[in-house]
């Protein structure tokens, strides 16, 4: 379900009819059992009830794979409790990062591995019941690796929480929160020059794309000297902050014209 659809029983792939992969698909974003009537609805939008009902049978008839579709005692449809899909594993994922975030240090958290909150839920496919579905997933998802990398940040655990922003970045460029968690991770990490290289590509992007400019928080993280940054029309000046040392940071090596600036940290907000 994520980045692209695939059927497997083991190692083997498994092939399914156009309608018999919708529905199949349909089934996995909503986990719960469906009614017939609302499913067809949902699945074959603008087509009366009665041809929907009957582009479902045959949607049904055409999943020849035993063991993938079950009916409660209401005759509402669901996958079999013996599917797993790599979507109900990515929001377990994201549920156990948010517990283990509130309860528990970075350094208990350990290594996790976020392959799975890299891409979307089908991105290809332009179903209008899939949409609210997919940008809930992508908000889940993108907030989970925010705050894993806050999280990682605040341990000191600074390469791991690179590593975790800049996957958030790479699913969303122009997001400010994922370029901020970024942002704050180069810095702690004394990686100066390359926070400040993020910054710049992310106010060139914001400018060129929708005329905007950085939020406050990440203008307060980097606060220029000069008083003509940001350059250009309707571009603001960030409030002066009291400049602060990060690990491996010495005011010699300051980039000319910029300074860090302190105060309470995105990832404490």
């Amino acid at each position: 379900m994520l980045g692209a659809f695939g059927l497997r029983a083991g190692e083997k792939s498994i092939p399914l009819p156009v309608d018999s992969r919708r529905l199949v698909a349909y089934l996995a974003v909503h986990p719960r059992p469906q009614p017939t009537a609302a499913l067809a609805a949902d699945l074959w939008a603008g087509v009366g009830p009665q041809p929907a009902a009957r582009l479902l049978d045959e949607a049904v008839r055409g999943v020849d794979v035993p063991g993938l579709l079950a009916a409660d005692d209401r005759g509402r449809l669901h996958l079999d409790d013996g599917v797993t899909t790599d979507l109900s594993e990515a929001l377990l994922l994201i549920r156990g990062l948010s517990a283990a975030s509130a309860l528990r240090t970075a350094r208990e958290i350990g290594a996790p591995d976020t392959t799975l909150l890299t891409a979307d839920v089908l991105p290809s496919w332009t179903s209008t019941w899939l949409a609210v579905e997919r940008e809930r997933f992508r908000q889940l998802r993108l907030s989970a690796l925010e705050g894993l990398s806050a999280t990682l940040t605040a341990a000191d655990r600074h390469d791991d929480a690179v590593a975790v922003a800049r996957r958030a970045v790479d699913g969303a460029p122009s997001r400010g929160r994922a370029r901020r968690a970024l942002v704050e991770a180069l810095l702690a990490g004394g990686h100066v020059s390359e926070a400040v290289t993020e910054y710049d590509e992310f106010q060139s992007l914001l400018r060129n794309s929708v005329g905007a400019t950085p939020d406050a928080e990440l203008d307060r993280l980097l606060a220029p000297l000069d008083a003509g940054w940001p350059l250009g029309p309707g571009l603001h000046r960030p409030a002066e902050r009291w400049g602060v040392g990060m690990p491996g940071f010495r005011a010699a090596s300051r980039p000319a014209g910029r300074r860090l600036a302190a105060g309470v940290p995105a990832s404490a907000r």
